[in-house]
């Protein structure tokens, strides 16, 4: 593997989060946005709650009343023995004909001086707010826009789809929502860092649904909201580590050699791995090459084992100095632990 584990992974877990109100327990902290600002480094993490299940006969599903006014935390209560109700994926049930989130998530920051060891800001950072966030706020991506500015993409969930929304901020203490900018079904997007009078760049995945397959698209836009010009980028490899599906994982990195994307890869296991594409840097569009084999699989029992489990899943990384990058990857969809990598080292590989 290209990346190396730290030795003392994982570095956050359920239990190192509390709840965003009483009644509730965090079952994940997984899937973190991250970028070093000036001598921290900041990972905006996906924390998974839901409310505490002391009925053995039923199941307690979160929502947010995000319909008028500020929003409302609620919950639906079933009977584990209706006939109405499947229950067979922990993720979600679906009931008389309408799906559910057995979790709902929301944004919380977590601040290090050494990239390490993290301290975890007791209040989210960003909570449902909209309609179409009531099921939770998903898996953000943290990218520099320049002049101290960072732009964080994130997913959205509701009875509405899955959709891509943008927040905004200077200091990871208040943040300035966009709105939504990929309607449904569309996730996995990351922005190039410092958009340029030209204009902003975004990779993301559409859902083909029916017809078609889970690929990277690329996009422009002139102004971070609004975004056109649509082209596929990568698709998929069959036989191989990412023949399934694909996705982005951390905003690309520039090298002289071309934009470094490092993004992660289900094959015909269901097992998700990272691996690495190389980028044109005047063209995006133009894959320059890709990784043979990951440079991460799950291995630990902390990525085999967990909610679900043969999972190492990124959404961020930070550049550690001297050619160095730390990859915060989810583990299992259920806690964070991060990997060290050299920037050459995974160009040889691409070479």
């Amino acid at each position: 593997m290209l990346l190396q584990r730290y030795a003392h992974n994982p570095v956050l877990t359920p239990a190192d989060v509390p709840p965003s109100r009483d009644g509730y327990e965090v079952i994940g902290v997984f899937n973190a946005g991250a970028v070093r600002a000036g001598d921290e480094f900041i990972l905006l993490l996906r924390v998974a709650e839901r409310p505490v299940q002391d009925d053995p006969g039923r199941i307690r599903i979160p929502l947010w009343d995000t319909a008028a006014g500020p929003p409302v935390a609620g919950e639906l209560v079933l009977s584990l023995d209706d006939p109405g109700l499947d229950a067979s994926d922990p993720r979600g049930v679906r009931y008389k004909g309408r799906d559910y989130l057995t979790s709902v998530s929301h944004l919380r920051v977590a601040r290090s001086r050494d990239g390490y060891r993290f301290t975890v800001d007791p209040e989210p950072a960003l909570l449902p707010s909209a309609p179409y966030e009531a099921y939770g706020l998903e898996d953000p991506r943290i990218t520099p826009l320049g002049g101290g500015e960072y732009g964080v993409t994130y997913v959205a969930v509701s009875s509405w789809g899955i959709v891509t929304a943008l927040a905004t901020t200077r200091n990871f203490v208040r943040f300035e929502r966009k709105g939504v900018i990929f309607h449904p079904e569309n996730k996995n997007c990351v922005l190039f860092p410092n958009p340029s009078e030209n204009g902003w760049l975004a990779l993301h995945r559409p859902d083909a649904g029916g017809l078609g397959d889970k690929t990277i698209w690329l996009s422009e836009s002139p102004d971070g909201v609004h975004w056109g010009r649509h082209r596929p980028v990568m698709g998929l490899r069959p036989g191989m580590w990412d023949s399934v599906r694909i996705g982005a994982g951390a905003p690309p990195i520039r090298t002289d050699e071309g934009w470094l994307e490092i993004y992660h890869g289900v094959d015909d296991e269901g097992t998700y791995h990272l691996g690495a594409a190389l980028l044109d840097l005047n063209d995006p569009g133009r894959v320059l090459a890709r990784s043979a084999e990951p440079i991460l699989s799950p291995a630990e029992p902390y990525e085999t084992d967990g909610f679900f489990g043969n999972v190492v899943f990124t959404c961020g990384l930070a550049e550690a100095g001297d050619g160095r990058i730390l990859v915060y990857y989810g583990c299992a969809d259920e806690r964070m632990a991060v990997a060290e990598g050299r920037i050459d080292d995974i160009l040889a590989r691409l070479r």
